[in-house]
């Protein structure tokens, strides 16, 4: 049996790298102050100690350049790691990801791929101003040609870390930072991956299926713990990737319950619990009990600390609009 340790999700995130750069030469990190400085939340702290300038690149502070680059790493064999970090920075890369990451392939007839993995911590709740706390998940889920995964554990953060480095294709991974250090898991200490592309249950339930992803996963398995004691059943399921969905279990949870509600602190209008709702509405209409509830954030920029709280999900919100689907 594999020995474990007790880590926190950026530990796991720092365990996945580390333990894919031994098994593979080809596998660099790169971005700013990500060397000897370990990375803005020391997502890759000891990592240029263990394997040195040449696999853990200082860049200047230019993310275009940094994505650019990486781009062309990949396209000649190599499989680097770009970190971007917070997501509101990576607006200047965004033309270097979705017009030619996304793109190597199709442009090229299969001749070229692009194994790269843009990560970038996400999400709000640390108390820091807008362009820090951005869930911008849904302008990356549209992009045909890019996967985008979200982990709300420290297990699965290291295996589908293993998964998103591994794979041929360019991937978004979305670290939800408020949950960083809010809890510790045990993590084998050897490799192993999660695959992409499928949703977990977390919560088993009868009357009212709840998906989401991220650091919403937590407060609404809370919310559902406590609606559990007023009655009513609620089966969680966690998307962990967003591109491509698990179509086949939202759809066989739904025919399970025949109600549903999304979880997620993007605002509202494009976020994917619209998409979702659509996928519901056009695979299991006969099913269908209540309308889908959306209990997101809302359609602003994101809140100085004072009212942060409020933006996000809480776990009241989510009772509330749970029994909003269930009382339909």
């Amino acid at each position: 049996m594999s020995d474990t340790q007790n880590l926190t999700l950026v530990q796991a995130v720092r365990d996945g790298l580390k333990g894919e750069m031994e098994r593979d030469d080809d596998v660099i990190v790169m971005g700013e102050d990500v060397g000897k400085n370990g990375g803005v939340f020391r997502a890759t702290q000891g990592l240029w100690d263990q394997f040195g300038d040449d696999r853990v690149i200082d860049t200047p502070l230019a993310e275009s350049g940094i994505v650019g680059s990486a781009i062309g790493m990949a396209a000649y064999g190599m499989k680097p790691v770009p970190e971007i970090q917070f997501m509101g920075f990576i607006y200047p890369a965004f033309d270097q990801i979705v017009s030619h990451a996304a793109r190597l392939r199709t442009r090229s007839r299969g001749r070229y791929t692009c194994p790269m993995v843009v990560r970038a911590p996400y999400g709000g709740g640390i108390r820091a101003p807008e362009h820090h706390s951005e869930s911008k998940e849904a302008f990356f889920a549209h992009e045909p040609g890019l996967k985008v995964v979200v982990p709300s554990t420290p297990y699965d953060t290291k295996g589908l870390l293993a998964s998103a480095i591994r794979d041929p294709d360019p991937v978004i991974f979305l670290e939800p930072k408020l949950i960083y250090r809010a809890f510790r898991e045990e993590v084998p200490d050897e490799t192993y991956t999660v695959p992409l592309g499928e949703a977990a249950t977390r919560r088993e339930g009868t009357d009212v299926s709840v998906f989401t992803w991220g650091a919403m996963t937590r407060p609404t398995l809370k919310a559902a713990d406590e609606l559990s004691e007023e009655g009513i059943d609620v089966e969680v399921i966690d998307l962990r990737t967003l591109s491509p969905l698990d179509d086949d279990a939202i759809i066989e949870s739904f025919k399970k319950t025949g109600r549903a509600a999304v979880v997620h602190e993007a605002p509202l209008t494009g976020g994917l619990g619209g998409e979702i709702a659509a996928t519901i509405q056009e695979e299991a209409l006969i099913y269908q009990e209540a309308p889908v509830k959306r209990i997101t954030g809302f359609d602003t920029p994101f809140p100085l600390y004072a009212l942060e709280n409020y933006y996000l999900p809480q776990v009241a919100r989510i009772k509330e609009g749970i029994k909003e689907a269930y009382e339909f």
